[in-house]
């Protein structure tokens, strides 16, 4: 038996000004989150997005083609309840991330490992004054324990918007430190993602890859794309809500 799908029942969808944000309404009916909060985002760019998928249903709602309204509901029911819980879960993966596991062998394979990730290594020392070192293997190394706490300092400081992208960001690239290259914009989302995928790149190479396995890549790429455009229309207009740290 098929899941049960709630039907459109409104004409049209619109953009609304809250006391601290936007607001979407469904025919004057506002919009809420699956646990009955009011769906209020902080920027109109991201009311007006969610507004468009709620125009674009044809007859049953089908939250697998709302995005936006998936994440705006993500940051209002969940981020915003459990910010430190989450903060804390993504703030580990410093602890082994992606780009510091580097492989025995081949020679070709761990000089692309090196070429795509020990700039980002480089660029987390100068811009996010964090210092992880590389390893060869599998196994885990501990990293700086001084360096891992600056991390979880700056993952705690993101606001519930910016902690639900980089939620995303993070958990799909493997790297915490690829998700905050893209949040400070150091290469264009499609760059950081395919630094994320250099092992799967190689594989595939090597043995080439099956029709379900590209599907879910290019499901994880769409999925970390959407992750930085959330990012990015949370904060379009709005005023800063990301500290500076010296």
């Amino acid at each position: 038996m098929s899941a049960w799908k709630a039907k459109r029942f409104w004409k049209t969808a619109t953009v609304t000004e809250a006391a601290d944000g936007y607001g979407v309404e469904l025919d004057a009916r506002p919009v809420r989150t699956p646990a009955k909060a009011p769906l209020v985002v902080p920027t109109r760019a991201l009311a007006e997005e969610i507004a468009r998928e709620w125009d674009s249903v044809d007859d049953k709602i089908d939250p697998s083609k709302m995005p936006y309204t998936r994440s705006a509901n993500a940051a209002i029911d969940k981020v915003v309840r459990q910010h430190a819980e989450v903060a804390r879960m993504i703030a580990d993966y410093g602890d082994a991330d992606l780009v510091c596991y580097r492989a025995e062998a081949p020679q070709e394979l761990r000089q692309r490992q090196a070429e795509a990730w020990d700039p980002l290594l480089d660029w987390a020392d100068s811009a996010l004054r964090v210092k992880l070192l590389p390893v060869v293997g599998v196994v885990h190394f501990p990293q700086d324990p001084v360096a891992l706490a600056h991390l979880h300092h700056r993952v705690e400081a993101l606001d519930s918007w910016a902690l639900t992208a980089f939620h995303d960001l993070v958990s799909l690239s493997g790297s915490l430190v690829i998700g905050f290259a893209a949040l400070h914009d150091l290469h264009p989302a499609e760059t950081l993602w395919g630094l994320s995928r250099v092992d799967e790149t190689w594989q595939q190479e090597q043995w080439g890859s099956d029709e379900e396995a590209l599907f879910m890549a290019s499901r994880k790429e769409s999925d970390f794309l959407h992750a930085k455009r959330f990012y990015d229309i949370s904060r379009a207009g709005a005023a800063p809500r990301q500290p500076r740290f010296t």
